[in-house]
């Protein structure tokens, strides 16, 4: 059953100005609690645990790191333990218990230079297999990690000798949907889109999109490749239909130039994914809705099979800042 969107209002329930900067928020997986991790003026880290309590959000825990934190995930880990992977500006990986977060449970120095992007799979119950963690940095490196292996990356994507370095601005699992299959997609600051295949370990498919990359999200996980949209810094997103990969056209795509400023983020809609919302450097928030076209792939002339690209319809948007929206998370267990 589709989710009823005829008048989708974005309504801000509770404000709260905080003494850091908010790199990435993180609802904690079943609970009404929600992790923030930035970094304060002077230089350290800081992770900071709410609660929604009585139409506010309470301050519960705060904790302070040596390094400044970018980006966290919960999908590794088990709902019973809910531990969040985070990445630091020093290039570490580490583990929290949000129990007991004075020392992380695990940890590793994941790349030379800041970790800026980070997602997982196989845990919450999300994607069949492993529990693996990819990490993208300013190095230019991919890495993906099982937390059960303690020093080694289980996957080291890293540029063809040679070739010129490019900053790793955004991660994405997909493609999860029974324990053999798993692709990772990253996206670079010269607008290369990079979609690696962890089964056959290669360069599955790789395009341009003329703009740094700053958000590359898979409309869900644990499905055989479906949807994926791609942000840029220019403004614009695109929408790849993953179903139909041609040999040389590649993926079908339909693009929006949607904010007046950098969309730093994408976040589709848990209950449905057709539903999407992007962020922007202006401070908006825009819903989307993905149309399917009538046919989703066709022949051509040389036999092959060639993706149809459908349609994105704006549902609502709003200023929510003067600042940056530089993060946004869904609520998976709690619609809108």
């Amino acid at each position: 059953m589709s989710t009823p969107l005829s008048k989708p209002q974005i309504i801000a329930h509770i404000q709260k100005s905080l003494n850091y900067t908010v790199f990435d928020c993180k609802w904690i997986p079943c609970s009404s609690k929600f992790v923030c991790l930035g970094n304060f003026p002077r230089g350290t880290g800081v992770m900071q645990i709410y609660e929604m309590q009585h139409g506010d959000a309470q301050l519960i825990k705060e904790v302070e790191k040596a390094k400044p934190i970018k980006c966290g995930t919960f999908g590794a880990s088990s709902l019973r333990q809910r531990h969040i992977a985070t990445g630091d500006f020093d290039g570490n990986l580490n583990i929290w218990n949000l129990e007991e977060p004075n020392i992380p449970v695990y940890s590793v120095k994941a790349h030379k230079e800041i970790v800026n992007c980070i997602d997982a799979v196989g845990g919450l119950g999300i994607g069949d297999g492993a529990p693996e963690i990819v990490t993208g940095s300013r190095d230019g490196t991919v890495k993906v990690w099982d937390p059960r292996q303690r020093d080694s990356p289980v996957a080291n994507m890293q540029p063809v000798e040679g070739d010129a370095k490019r900053d790793c601005w955004t991660v994405a699992f997909g493609h999860a949907f029974n324990d053999q299959d798993r692709c990772v997609c990253a996206g670079y600051d010269n607008g290369d889109i990079k979609l690696f295949d962890l089964r056959n370990m290669s360069l599955r498919w790789e395009t341009n999109i003329k703009n740094g990359v700053c958000c590359v999200e898979f409309d869900r996980k644990d499905i055989n490749m479906n949807k994926m949209v791609a942000t840029s810094l220019e403004g614009k997103f695109h929408v790849f239909d993953m179903r139909t990969q041609h040999p040389t056209k590649g993926f079908a795509s339909v693009s929006e130039k949607a904010h007046k400023s950098t969309i730093w983020q994408v976040r589709h809609l848990p209950q449905n994914r057709e539903i999407f919302l992007t962020a922007g450097g202006s401070g908006s928030l825009h819903l989307w809705k993905y149309e399917y076209p009538a046919q989703r792939s066709k022949k051509e002339s040389d036999g092959n099979s060639v993706g149809v690209a459908g349609s994105v319809s704006l549902l609502q948007n709003v200023t929510m800042s003067t600042q940056p929206v530089a993060s946004l998370d869904w609520s998976p267990d709690k619609l809108g």
